[in-house]
């Protein structure tokens, strides 16, 4: 049997409020529990919340885009509480989308909706993207939003995105947003 690949550490941030670290084990009921709500499903994956099961590959996901790429997502938690909020990163997914935007990060945030409206995404987002500017070889990202989600929009607007197309992501009218 081989042995298991040795990863770097995943680099904790710190912000005013919050702080993003690898996910743990410990953090998939949390994780669970949030993509399982409708309210924070309902402009993501059509709309449908998570099974088990689909939040469990997320979370191997999460993992491996660190593993293999050097970049992923963090769980993030209320420095002064330590309750989990949301997850925030960069992934290549290697979407079926076009154009392509494979080969480019793409940023992504989603929030528990007890996070909602008090701009912790902002703050989590701008906290990446300076991550990214020392880390990626090319600090240019794009992000995919549904029309409709007008809260996802404004963050991304905040943080430096704009509108660079609007296209069709499984069938859904999507602008793709680039910094």
């Amino acid at each position: 049997m081989s042995s298991p690949i040795a990863t770097p550490p995943i680099p904790s941030l710190d912000t005013e409020r919050l702080i993003l670290r690898g996910h743990a084990l410990s953090d998939f009921a949390d994780s669970l529990a949030m993509w399982s709500d409708p309210l924070v499903t309902r402009f993501i994956g059509g709309g449908r919340p998570s099974t088990e099961e689909e939040v469990w590959t997320r979370l191997l996901r999460y993992v491996g885009h660190w593993a293999l790429l050097g970049f992923g997502y963090w769980a993030v938690r209320e420095k002064a509480s330590g309750k989990f909020v949301g997850e925030v990163g960069f992934a290549d997914l290697k979407r079926e989308i076009s154009p392509s935007i494979k080969g480019t990060p793409e940023t992504g945030w989603v929030l528990s909706p007890s996070a909602h409206g008090r701009g912790l995404a902002t703050e989590a987002v701008r906290a990446i993207l300076a991550w990214a500017e020392t880390h990626f070889e090319a600090p240019r990202t794009v992000c995919l939003i549904a029309l409709d989600n007008l809260p996802s929009i404004r963050v991304a607007h905040k943080v430096g995105y704009r509108e660079i197309l609007r296209t069709t992501y499984k069938d859904a009218p999507t602008l793709m947003l680039a910094r």
